[in-house]
């Protein structure tokens, strides 16, 4: 058997992921998102970019006033860090590092004019060169944690082996389009594909190459679907592909097109492998997206059951739109 070959800049290696977090089907929103300071996040994070920055400055402008009305006795620096916080985790560093530089020079002038008296004329700035450089390494641990946490999210929903997206983001992604199917009846079509003899390869030529073989195939998977497709590896040699807005005549075409080029490749590196492909499009998608992924997946046994190497088709629900819905 020839040795596999798959691009290494498009397959990331990442850390696994552990079975416990990938399990089960995401179906509602978690409760925690629910909460009062979710449901502020989520409204902030889609206010424009201009909004935020003006809705900061007036607030920096509010605190300057009351910081000189108060006097410099009463201290006001966490007034000073909200405006500060919001504008870095909403938006970018470099404007938080404006709302920074605003909010010292805010301070200093507020010190300056409260009547306020200091051994030496000098301390009101230094203290203001204090208070900038304090603001400053607060807004690079926001947009290094930002940036962290961006990261890791994006990793959880990374299949660790294929760099493809996993179970977990997959399930996510149907459950978004069931939704959104429901609401403006669209119809959506999952494709559940399986690798046929796939045991038979990690057996002969051992798991290194079998786990190259699962790359390569996810990989040309990849590159021969639309890009508002998404591809996911379920586990084992099992992929899925979910086609938003798509009747049964244009992901007829895609997954043909798929089925030959993969089989192309493997037949090239000589293995033994075939594709059985469940292909179910859903007019009228169930409640749930275990029930969605199961219906799938049963089309995909019955291709298996059939004989292997093909493809079988099903339309879910009511009658499908017009031709010019599948455009």
């Amino acid at each position: 058997m020839e040795n596999l070959t798959y691009d290494r800049a498009k397959v990331s290696r990442l850390p696994e992921e552990s079975l416990a977090q990938i399990g089960g089907a995401i179906n509602k929103r978690h409760p925690a998102t629910d909460l009062f300071p979710g449901l502020i996040v989520g409204y902030l994070s889609k206010l424009p970019q201009p909004l935020l920055i003006s809705i900061a400055s007036v607030m920096v402008l509010l605190v300057g006033i009351l910081h000189h009305m108060a006097g410099p006795e009463l201290s006001s620096t966490v007034f000073y860090l909200i405006p500060i916080a919001l504008v870095t985790w909403f938006t970018k560093r470099s404007i938080g590092l404006f709302i920074c530089m605003f909010s010292a020079l805010t301070w200093l002038v507020a010190d300056l004019t409260s009547g306020a008296t200091y051994s030496s004329p000098d301390i009101p700035y230094w203290n203001g060169v204090a208070r900038l450089c304090s603001f400053f390494i607060l807004t690079f641990i926001l947009s290094a944690l930002k940036s962290t946490l961006k990261q890791e999210k994006e990793y959880s929903r990374i299949d660790f082996l294929t760099g493809i997206r996993n179970r977990r983001d997959f399930i996510e992604l149907v459950n978004m389009e069931i939704n959104r199917a429901r609401r403006y009846e669209h119809p959506f079509t999952i494709a559940c594909i399986d690798l046929d003899n796939f045991k038979t390869v990690n057996d002969r030529f051992g798991h290194t190459t079998g786990d190259m073989l699962l790359r390569l195939v996810a990989q040309t998977i990849q590159e021969n679907i639309r890009a508002t497709d998404t591809v996911a590896r379920l586990g084992g040699d099992e992929f899925a592909i979910l086609m938003p807005e798509t009747g049964r005549n244009v992901a007829e075409v895609i997954l043909q097109k798929v089925q030959k080029i993969n089989l192309d490749i493997v037949r090239k590196h000589r293995c033994p492998i075939t594709l059985s492909i469940g292909v179910v499009t859903f007019m009228s998608p169930p409640s749930t997206v275990d029930e969605t992924l199961r219906i799938s997946d049963q089309l995909m046994y019955t291709a298996k059951n059939n004989g292997k190497n093909s493809i079988q088709y099903q339309v879910f629900g009511t009658t499908e739109w017009p031709a010019a819905t599948e455009a």
